[in-house]
């Protein structure tokens, strides 16, 4: 997305917008970055990069050199995840101290891939790690697809998994992978209108926030309670 569009984009929902994230390594090779940090720091949005890039420089041995990038590059939030490169527990608790010394971290559970399923207490052990070693926030995986994580594979909640992801980080401090709109009315039927959501399209950003308002048929119970039952 060009910068002129970021601006666009931003003016016209940036109020309902916290993190803007650059998916996997797009920030690496964007020239507009800068251009694009800059405007979101004027709308009070922060900007954060993609676990990928980092497990990159990580499986490189590029790690230190990937934060002193981000560090002249001013990107003020960082993703830490190890769902595409093998990464040991130890090692993720380690990346995430380092990186959490100069930026806000991110961290994410859960593997990319469809043949992954951990059981829910896998989740819950590494939700709790992660913010023990230092995360802020805690992001549960369920890609772009809306088919793995969090989900089964037709797009439905793995409702186990979610309720010990909650429970390990508080509802707070947990955010929730949620690219389709029944995903993301769920989550808020379920958790409430405030329920931290992530992975959601630039063009879905109005409509995410009608839900959330009960302003959109979805979730229209929570603006218009149902009448009481005529005697």
């Amino acid at each position: 997305m060009p910068a002129p569009q970021v601006a666009d984009v931003l003016a016209s929902c940036g109020a309902y917008v916290d993190v803007w994230k650059f998916g996997w390594g797009t920030a690496y090779v964007d020239p507009g970055l800068d251009a694009k940090l800059r405007l979101l720091a004027d709308h009070a949005v922060l900007a954060c990069v993609g676990g990928t890039l980092l497990e990159v420089a990580w499986a490189q041995g590029q790690a230190e050199e990937y934060l002193a990038w981000a560090r002249e590059m001013r990107i003020p939030c960082v993703e830490v995840s190890r769902g595409a490169v093998p990464m040991a527990p130890d090692e993720k608790d380690a990346l995430i101290g380092r990186a959490a010394a100069e930026f806000l971290v991110v961290s994410e559970v859960g593997s990319k891939s469809a043949r992954e399923r951990s059981p829910a207490v896998d989740w819950a052990e590494e939700v709790a790690r992660d913010l023990r070693a230092g995360a802020t926030w805690v992001l549960a995986e369920g890609r772009e697809s809306g088919t793995v994580g969090i989900y089964d594979d037709d797009g439905g909640a793995r409702e186990d998994v979610i309720a010990a992801v909650a429970d390990a980080g508080g509802i707070e401090r947990v955010v929730f992978e949620a690219p389709a709109k029944d995903q993301q009315a769920w989550f808020i039927q379920q958790f409430g209108p405030n329920v931290n959501l992530a992975n959601v399209a630039v063009a879905e950003v109005l409509g995410l926030e009608t839900l959330r308002l009960g302003l959109r048929a979805d979730t229209m119970s929570l603006s218009c309670p149902a009448p009481a039952a005529r005697r």
